[in-house]
């Protein structure tokens, strides 16, 4: 599967065993396809992966976040209930450089005989990702969890939202995200580890471990304040700097984040500069602590312009960081995300051409991305059975009549 200049895609060869479902694990290996990996999906028959059924479906079974996380990836209906069905996935985890799953315990797979214990045994070199709320060695280990569950369990929640309100999620599925990027990332140094040693491993990424990695400072602060300090969620302004915090413009909502570098700027950009040598600001803290002067003083200057744009040019002119929140319909067509594709009008069968997030890793040597379409349900079983396991026609039609496998014939 060249590129157009007859280059092989980054990670073209590689074979992926994929049990993911959902976003989490779905993303990891999403990521991989973009790569060039040849991945084969494992569904099982009915639904296959749940996330099919998310929203917002355009068609029966057919969404746009099955499309953006599973384009490129072969669908492998198989009925893991049945013994040719489990014999079948054990030879072809025995043939592939990576098992993903992302399963809510290591018993799912492990009672089937496709634990990693079980695949190395067969596979020496094999590198087994799996990807849950929790992680594989924690006291935690085997409960169900998604996105949410993870925000609130890493403390994410607990510092999202207003001071004296309820704590608040991030609406888009953060935990999950991250948790793919992790595992995305760590697959790249295992494999690097593995040209080195010929030794694969398992690999275990927790949700919550990959957004609780997130807090900057947070658990240091009350250790180096002597308990002062208790991270808590403050809303819409930083108690710890000004400005730092999200202010109405004049047509929407526009965030400043101006450190002790930037504040003579801002004051000078504002029209006050005598702030600077008032001891009530001297510091980010102070200011900070006094933000309640200082936000009439900035939504005041805001108020004398005339659009938001003009707010912006304005604090670009002082070198203050600024940034017009946007909103998803904003980003689509965005100067920005245009000049950096990460908006790709890409094909599906069924949907149409839809808008889906760009890739957002640009590897100089490699500038192109494949064309990659989502499968339906076992649109690939058969040529994952000819192919990878050497099937005949007959036997093929043989494990179709017995219900083990299903698809399209």
């Amino acid at each position: 599967m060249p590129d157009s200049t007859g280059k092989p895609f980054m990670l073209e060869g590689l074979r992926v065993l994929d049990f993911t479902q959902y976003v989490a694990g779905a993303g990891v290996t999403r990521m991989l396809a973009e790569l060039g990996a040849d991945i084969i999906k494992v569904e099982l028959p009915g639904v296959g992966d749940p996330g099919r059924l998310l929203p917002v479906q355009a068609a029966p079974g057919r969404g746009g976040l099955f499309v953006q996380h599973n384009r490129g990836k072969q669908s492998f209906c198989v009925d893991w209930n049945t013994a040719q069905g489990l014999e079948l996935l054990v030879e072809l985890a025995s043939q592939v450089d990576i098992v993903a799953e992302n399963f809510a315990s290591a018993e799912v797979m492990a009672k089937r005989g496709l634990g990693y214990e079980a695949i190395r045994g067969a596979n020496p070199s094999v590198i087994y990702l799996s990807v849950s709320c929790f992680g594989r060695s924690s006291a935690w280990a085997g409960k169900p969890g998604y996105d949410y569950i993870a925000q609130a369990s890493s403390g994410l929640m607990h510092m999202n939202g207003e001071p004296d309100g309820p704590p608040m999620f991030v609406s888009s599925a953060i935990a999950d995200g991250i948790g793919a990027v992790h595992g995305f990332a760590a697959l790249g140094y295992a494999l690097y580890s593995r040209e080195r040693t010929g030794q694969g491993q398992h690999l275990d990424i927790a949700m919550v471990d990959s957004v609780f990695h997130l807090h900057e400072f947070q658990l240091s602060a009350p250790h180096l304040s002597g308990g002062a300090v208790d991270p808590m969620r403050y809303g819409a302004h930083s108690p710890y700097a000004f400005p730092a915090g999200v202010f109405r413009g004049p047509q929407g909502w526009i965030v400043l984040l101006g450190l002790d570098l930037q504040w003579p700027f801002f004051c000078a950009c504002i029209g006050h500069p005598s702030l600077v040598s008032d001891p009530r600001f001297a510091t980010g803290a102070a200011r900070g602590a006094n933000r309640a002067e200082l936000i009439p003083l900035v939504q005041e200057w805001m108020a004398g312009f005339a659009t938001d744009e003009l707010v912006l040019d304005e604090l670009e002119r002082f070198h203050v960081p600024a940034a017009a929140v946007l909103s998803i319909q904003d980003a689509v067509d965005h100067p920005h995300f245009r000049s950096r594709d990460m908006v790709r009008w890409v094909p599906d069968d069924v949907l149409g051409e839809l808008p889906i997030p760009g890739f957002p890793f640009k590897f100089g040597g490699y500038r192109e991305l494949p064309e990659l379409w989502a499968p339906a349900l076992g649109q690939q079983t058969d040529r994952v059975l000819a192919q990878c396991l050497g099937l005949s026609s007959e036997q093929i039609d043989e494990l179709h009549r017995a219900d083990v496998v299903y698809g399209p014939r």
